[in-house]
């Protein structure tokens, strides 16, 4: 600021100096935008005026038609600047701005022209008509394309007011100078480079215009440049391919995937159409659609891994520009397996019925199995249930063989009812089963079985011919044939036991003969009858083998012991006994006995006769009936009754000892004979009995003891000839009879655990084939209640199939008869020596000793 100062008041000075030259004008010269106050120039002094003749004179200023900007000071009469001064708002663009001012001085009055010229500073910078410049350019616009811009104006004249123009830098752009004029300099703005609107959408470019003033000053402008699309870019998606994974199990509907697709242009260029093409399978179209606008891709039908596991289709995308570009993807769809399908198992071959006795490892079957998911889903694991007795084993790749692992036995098990189970490997597990029916096939490996080792039939005697005795039947678990059963009784060496002999005998019975003369079975139905009627007097116990053979190759056969009884029936009335001598007591009258064999329930016998002595003492036996039944247990039980005379006699009857005894003292008002009816009666049903008439004559003492004498020699002789037994006296008599019952008791005791233990081992162990054949015998006294044994001294032996004798009781559970009622007298009771001698002749059953 002070450089300009100094340069005014030289400037001031020189046109002073000049002023006075010229004779009367003064030239001034100030430059613009000098500070209020500076000093133009000394007017005063430049008039020629005295000092402090200008305020004198009033020295003072006139600008006519404007304000002046300037000032006469009136104290010193200095021109000074007395508010702003601008050129350009003073003069514009003309050159030189020069200011006429006139001078008025009073006292004269005079009038001096002041030429004042306000030189140009820099003080302008250039001025664009506008701050931005938009304009638009098409990015298909040629390089070289050539754009005329509107230059910058500058209010400063001369050097100040020169322009110069430069480009912010542009790889797209340049400028280019264009003088319309010496002065004047047109911008134009040249296209170096094609644009692309995706690229570079607005191009923004600063113009700045130069002037040439010291220091220069600088104008800007923006420009904007909006690159105008064209339809040159293809839609683009984000991805080439898009790969996606749906479960098999995705309902209609599910969004599969949305596409990502852009188009650089814009507005109707960029607006894009999608569609779907070139499907693989070409099922696919109908499994997916897709959204023209949007992109979205759905599912319009139901997935299966199992028919399609993964959709190929291809996406275009298609802009609306013109012409119109397309940008093309694809898309594998994948669709992933979902355990949605049960194992599947199937026989392809059944090799049916099997043998019993096929072994093992033998292919009852062959099976596939499959499962249409895959991996861990397609995994299949097979077992058999029930495991026994089959298994699976593993071929190759889903074929099985369906084999043998245990023994077969159709006796057992005749069918299998096998499943085949398989499970894959999915979560949840999923299942499948096949079901089997395997028959097996018979092998005649059974040999008929009888129920028992042994069967007991009870036949009673007398039966009729062809009469059922049992049925046997023996198992063959065995099927047709081979279970088919034929019976038939074995008739090699078989006898037969027999009875009717008197106790102690070892001769009586019949001879050996074949069972199957006595019985028979049925072939078929094993029906066991009778050949002929059965005697038990004849034959107590038989005893042989029926054998089973099936039908089978080879036949099999089984064996079971058949032991029947017979049993009695009342069919035998009682027989007296031959006479027996009996010896005489001392002081006693001897009795002698005659009988004769009767049979049949109120036959007349002969006469028997007997002595007593008068004045005999009551309770003296002078007499013994002796009889016998040759039918067993209470059928042979017998019972004597005096028949008459009845009421109170001089004689009675021993109710089961036979003896004749006197009632009461003999005297002579009874008379020299009695005639007493004595019937025999046994326990059958019906009873059977007979009847005996004893005479009994009354003597004296001597003529009895005479009568005895002979006839106790006679009777000796006659027991000596018929071995019959004597009798004895009274006491002799009782003595016996208490022997024999201790005897009798302790061997029937003895007798009866030994029959209950082999009795027992005989039912449940097994045994050999035994045929019956006369044997020892064992007594068995048979009734309504029971039946009891004991054994005879002498005994028979039994022939067995082998040939070897061997020792066998066969008894009857002991059931003692019910006691008869009460006895009035003592010789009511039966005596044991006449109830042994009442069943010495009863039927025996078996019974084999060595």
């Amino acid at each position: 600021m002070g450089e300009r100062c100094c340069a005014a008041v030289v400037w001031v000075l020189v046109l002073q100096a000049a002023w006075a030259l010229s004779g009367g004008q003064v030239r001034y010269s100030v430059p613009e935008e000098a500070k209020a106050g500076t000093v133009v120039g000394r007017l005063a002094q430049d008039l020629g005026l005295e000092a402090g003749e200008a305020e004198a004179r009033r020295l003072r200023l006139v600008a006519p038609g404007r304000r002046a900007s300037v000032e006469v000071s009136g104290a010193s009469g200095a021109l000074l600047v007395s508010s702003r001064l601008d050129r350009e708002e003073l003069c514009g663009k003309s050159a030189p701005c020069a200011l006429r001012l006139e001078v008025l001085l009073e006292r004269p009055l005079r009038v001096f022209h002041v030429q004042l010229e306000v030189t140009d500073i820099n003080d302008n910078a250039p001025v664009f008509p506008a701050a931005r410049k938009k304009f638009s350019l098409s990015e298909n616009s040629p390089p070289g394309f050539r754009f005329p811009l509107e230059g910058a104006s500058d209010a400063d004249i001369g050097a100040n007011a020169q322009l110069a123009y430069t480009l912010s830098p542009s790889e797209h752009f340049s400028l280019d100078l264009q003088k319309s004029n010496e002065r004047n300099v047109v911008p134009e703005l040249v296209l170096t480079k094609s644009l692309d609107r995706e690229t570079v959408p607005v191009h923004r470019l600063v113009l700045t215009a130069t002037d040439g003033g010291r220091p220069s000053l600088t104008g800007t402008m923006e420009l904007v440049i909006s690159v105008l699309d064209a339809n040159d870019n293809a839609p683009q998606f984000n991805q080439s391919v898009y790969k996606v994974q749906l479960p098999e199990n995705a309902t209609e509907g599910t969004l599969v995937t949305r596409l990502n697709a852009t188009d650089a242009d814009e507005g109707i260029n960029r607006e894009m159409i999608f569609t779907a093409t070139s499907f693989i399978p070409p099922s696919g179209k109908d499994v997916i659609s897709v959204n023209p606008k949007t992109g979205e891709i759905l599912l319009t039908a139901t997935l299966d891994f199992e028919e399609v596991s993964i959709f190929d289709f291809r996406i275009e995308a298609t802009d609306q520009g013109t012409p119109p570009l397309s940008g093309h993807c694809r898309v594998e769809l994948e669709v992933l397996d979902v355990n949605d399908n049960a194992p599947e198992v199937w026989v392809t071959s059944l090799s049916v019925p099997v043998p019993e006795d096929a072994s093992l490892g033998t292919v009852v079957a062959l099976l596939s199995v499959s499962d249409r998911d895959s991996g861990e889903n397609g995994r299949v694991r097979c077992w058999v249930w029930p495991a026994s007795p089959f298994g699976l084993e593993a071929t190759f790749a889903g074929s099985y063989s369906l084999v043998l692992r245990e023994a077969l036995d159709r006796e057992r098990v005749s069918e299998y009812e096998v499943e085949v189970r398989a499970e894959d490997g999915g979560a949840p597990a999923l299942r499948a089963s096949r079901g089997l029916r395997v028959p097996v096939s018979d092998v005649n490996d059974n040999a008929p079985s009888f129920a028992q080792a042994v069967y007991t039939v009870l036949a009673r005697e007398n039966n009729a011919a062809g009469a059922e005795l049992a049925r046997l039947w023996a198992r063959d678990p065995d099927e047709a044939a081979n279970g088919r059963v034929s019976y038939s009784v074995w008739d090699g060496g078989v006898g037969v036991g027999g009875g009717g002999a008197a106790a102690g005998s070892s001769s009586g019975g019949v001879g050996w003969r074949p069972a199957s003369s006595y019985v028979s079975v049925d072939a078929e139905s094993g029906r066991l009858w009778a050949l002929q009627p059965l005697d038990y007097e004849e034959l107590q116990v038989l005893q042989f083998e029926v054998r089973a053979v099936d039908a089978g190759e080879p036949p099999l056969s089984g064996n079971a012991t058949v032991q029947l009884f017979v049993l009695d029936e009342n069919d035998n009335a009682p027989a007296l006994l031959p006479p027996a001598g009996s010896a005489a007591e001392a002081g006693g009258v001897a009795a002698a006995e005659s009988a004769l064999s009767l049979s049949g329930a109120g036959s007349e016998s002969g006469t028997l006769w007997a002595w007593a002595a008068w004045g005999a003492p009551a309770g003296q036996v002078v007499a013994k009936i002796r009889a016998v039944d040759a039918d067993s247990g209470y059928n042979a039980w017998l019972r004597y009754e005096l028949w008459e005379p009845r009421g109170k006699g001089p004689f009675r009857v021993g109710l089961y000892s036979g003896e004749v005894s006197t009632a009461r003292a003999l005297d002579e008002a009874d008379g020299p004979r009695q005639r007493l009816l004595i019937v025999v009666r046994d326990h059958g049903e019906p009873a059977r009995s007979a009847t005996a008439t004893l005479s009994v004559s009354l003597l004296e003492a001597a003529e009895a003891a005479l009568a005895a004498g002979s006839s106790s020699s006679s009777s000796l002789s006659a027991v000596s000839r018929s071995a019959a037994g004597v009798e004895l006296g009274a006491g002799a008599a009782s003595a016996a009879t208490n022997v024999w019952l201790v005897v009798a008791i302790c061997a029937v005791s003895s007798l009866f655990l030994l029959a209950v233990v082999l009795y027992g081992a005989s039912r449940w162990a097994p045994r050999a084939a035994v045929l019956s054949a006369p044997g020892p015998m064992t007594l068995v006294c048979a009734s309504e209640v029971g039946s009891w044994s004991y054994s005879q001294r002498h005994s028979r032996s039994l022939c067995v199939a082998d040939g070897a004798a061997k020792s066998d009781l066969m008894v009857f559970s002991p059931n003692f008869p019910p006691p008869p009622p009460a006895p009035a007298a003592k010789d009511t009771q039966p005596e044991p020596s006449a109830l042994l001698d009442t069943v010495s002749a009863n039927t025996f059953l078996s019974s084999h000793t060595r």
